[in-house]
């Protein structure tokens, strides 16, 4: 199979745990694009946080993407225009807040350039390190948010994160999509909003067949753009369940997982044709 795209969730994926890409990793992506294959940056990620990467990679200059907010953003590296967005409106938003305050967790969102919560706290911290952005703490959260917001996110120790997501799940089932990014994230996107139909949307426009297309990702967001792409990886450091799903399991983020799938399978692949 030759493949036209590469798919990459960023963290623990693209990125080793200090958040840069390895030279192994970066000159197979590089070398990739110089055969004319796209390499998409998939994130759960708000694109300001994720345009430092794409810029290292070059993603503008080749004519890729950046899908932000677990996909529900397309932005277009080359005219920096979204040509995919969607929000959850103020009154979603504020719902979200009131069973945060039921299910006794933290909750944060996106205005602007900031991240808003009433209470800080160490998980926000952890996600204000990953992007990069401020955190502002508000005396209301459903006073701040009298926009559209991209997504609202949940946040508190895995084993208890993981009953919330169960049963919000259950109670938001065909209202909104709900998942976990990382352990301690739970994060609220439109319903039927995920990497996976973002990138279905992508490479409609594009003209890309599913067949054609890798995705590699570790967690339980990057799941349904494992499933639907012709070739779904999981790192060597996905859970279990997430690597019993895909086609295809590589090495680790810290041991080049990324930059040997697409050297077996893109370059070596192009170099005997």
């Amino acid at each position: 199979m030759s493949y036209k795209m590469i798919v990459l969730d960023m963290d623990d994926t693209l990125l080793r745990d200090d958040h840069t890409i390895s030279e192994r990793t970066k000159k197979a992506l590089m070398d990739a694009q110089q055969l004319g294959v796209k390499v998409v940056l998939a994130s759960g990620r708000p694109t300001y946080a994720m345009r430092a990467v794409a810029k290292e990679l070059q993603l503008e200059k080749y004519g890729s993407f950046i899908l932000s907010f677990n996909g529900a953003k397309i932005t277009n590296c080359k005219t920096d225009e979204d040509i995919f967005s969607s929000t959850l409106s103020p009154e979603t938003a504020h719902r979200l807040y009131d069973l945060s305050c039921r299910e006794d967790v933290w909750i944060h969102s996106y205005v602007g350039d900031v991240i808003v919560t009433e209470a800080n706290n160490h998980y926000t911290n952890i996600e204000a390190d990953i992007t990069g952005l401020p955190i502002v703490e508000v005396s209301s959260f459903v006073v701040a948010v009298t926009e559209p917001v991209v997504k609202v996110l949940m946040v508190e120790a895995p084993e208890k994160l993981i009953e919330v997501e169960k049963k919000l799940q259950k109670e938001l089932a065909g209202e909104l999509s709900v998942m976990r990014s990382k352990p301690y994230f739970l994060e609220f996107t439109e319903a039927g909003v995920t990497k996976g139909t973002s990138l279905n949307h992508l490479i409609q426009q594009l003209g890309i067949k599913r067949e054609e297309v890798i995705a590699m990702g570790d967690s339980y967001n990057d799941l349904a753009m494992i499933e639907f792409a012709g070739l779904g990886v999981a790192m060597g450091n996905a859970p279990d369940d997430i690597k019993e799903k895909a086609d295809y399991v590589t090495d680790t983020n810290m041991n080049d997982g990324v930059a040997k799938v697409v050297e077996e399978l893109v370059l070596k692949t192009a170099s005997l044709m």
